[in-house]
């Protein structure tokens, strides 16, 4: 009797020690109740997340990460890490989250999540975007980055959630661009204005204004050309210069004509084709289609929006486009400079350069142009050291006299005044000289 009461103590206790050694891990992404220490850390975390304890939530995060590198949590605990610092919001938690996302992107760059974290990236730079007459360099990260997320995760299904973000990014800048252009057209500055709109015509295809923007630089090249015709060249210089302004013109109207049929703008520029005795092109069905489903998607500012609106920091993006593929590529920049010396070469007999505007000059590379201030001054006159220039040496128009038609030397006698008419200015003649050279 006693033999069968300690075999059945046995065949417990055995039991009891199966089942216990027989407890399974259960996979941490069931989100089932586990044992595991760095489980309850990602757990305790995520529950401050919840519950808005940000600087709680990374203390966890960070003691997990710290504590078990080799967790299978470190890769969901490096991404929670971003998103508190993303949740608590401000320019400076953002740069951290910014720090976080990157991090992630750079250790775990074949996981889902990454495209994840790049959005984020993206939409931090897109919130801190200000008005088009604003700073814009919050406006040119989040175009950056949307444009390397497009690129760099093709596949994932978060792509044309990117795409319109990067459709709203470009009408802002290039709302900017076109606001430059039309101030410096307004105050005949015809150069920097056409180097603007050259830019935004060639970087912005899907911009609201485009007809506008077009319209208006072919406006430009028709005044440009009306002014050569002013000038004393030789006429076979004149008129093959002339066709070349005109012909820019033409192609900026029939691009309104053939690539925008459904814009406000294209029954002027018909009018400005038939002027310039060009013809009128006739846009393709997928054109049309193209252009009235971009201008169909656009939402109109109502009247109530465009007062208020000046009262806001954000920029009201309503009128972006919500169909078309947005330009990936880096923005064309125009050089204002380099327009104005390759017609001033082109006037002067030179040959024109190839590339013309479509790159910054470096400061302090290469050699200064015809017109370029000397080395060591600026703009206004200042040397280097920030003292003023000294004046070149007085012009003498014509021999100064005496009342008595000699001037004795170490006298007080005073020179007779010039003749108004016959009085020269080197200033003015520097001014009407250049012009003259060039018509703007």
């Amino acid at each position: 009797m006693v033999r069968k009461i300690l075999v059945s103590a046995v065949l417990a206790g055995a039991v009891l020690a199966t089942s216990g050694c027989h407890h399974k891990v259960q996979n941490p992404l069931a989100n089932i109740d586990s044992k595991q220490p760095d489980k309850g850390l990602f757990d305790r975390g995520m529950d401050s997340m919840k519950h808005a304890r940000y600087q709680e939530a990374r203390t966890l995060l960070e003691t997990l990460i710290n504590t078990y590198p080799d967790s299978e949590y470190i890769a969901r605990a490096k991404l929670a890490l971003g998103d508190a610092w993303y949740a608590e919001g401000g320019k400076a938690a953002w740069q951290q989250a910014e720090s976080e996302y990157k991090d992630f992107q750079t250790f775990f760059p074949n996981l889902p999540e990454a495209s994840e974290a790049q959005l984020k990236i993206a939409t931090m730079h897109y919130r801190q975007m200000e008005k088009p007459d604003r700073d814009f360099a919050e406006a040119q990260r989040a175009a950056d980055e949307y444009k390397l997320m497009i690129q760099q995760y093709p596949e994932s299904p978060l792509v044309p959630q990117a795409k319109q973000k990067l459709r709203e990014v470009q009408e802002v800048l290039a709302e900017r661009q076109y606001r430059i252009a039309h101030f410096y057209n307004l105050r005949d500055n015809l150069a920097a204005s056409q180097a603007r709109l050259q830019s935004l015509t060639e970087s912005y295809p899907l911009y609201s204004g485009i007809d506008e923007a077009l319209y208006e630089l072919g406006g430009l090249y028709e005044r440009e050309a009306a002014g050569l015709k002013r000038q004393k060249i030789p006429d076979a210089q004149k008129e093959k210069l002339v066709a070349q302004f005109e012909k820019k013109a033409i192609d900026a109207y029939s691009k309104i004509v053939a690539r925008y049929p459904a814009t406000d703008r294209v029954p002027d520029a018909k009018r400005r084709l038939e002027a310039l005795k060009a013809p009128i092109p006739v846009p393709t069905p997928e054109a049309l289609a193209e252009s009235k489903a971009e201008e169909a998607s656009r939402e109109r500012l109502k009247l109530v929006a465009k007062v208020t609106g000046n009262f806001k920091k954000r920029p009201n993006v309503l009128a972006a486009s919500k169909v078309g593929d947005p330009n990936l590529q880096e923005e064309t920049v125009a050089n204002a400079a380099a327009i104005v010396n390759d017609l001033t070469n082109q006037i002067n007999g030179m040959q024109a350069s190839q590339n013309i505007g479509m790159k910054a000059v470096a400061a302090g590379t290469g050699t200064p142009a015809a017109n370029e201030a000397a080395p060591g001054t600026s703009s206004e006159g200042q040397t280097a050291e920030g003292t003023a220039a000294k004046p070149a040496p007085a012009q003498v128009n014509e021999i100064q006299k005496s009342d008595t038609g000699t001037q004795a030397a170490g006298t007080d006698s005073k020179a007779a005044p010039a003749d108004p008419k016959q009085e020269s200015s080197s200033k003015k003649k520097e001014k009407k000289g250049l012009r003259k050279l060039i018509p703007f």
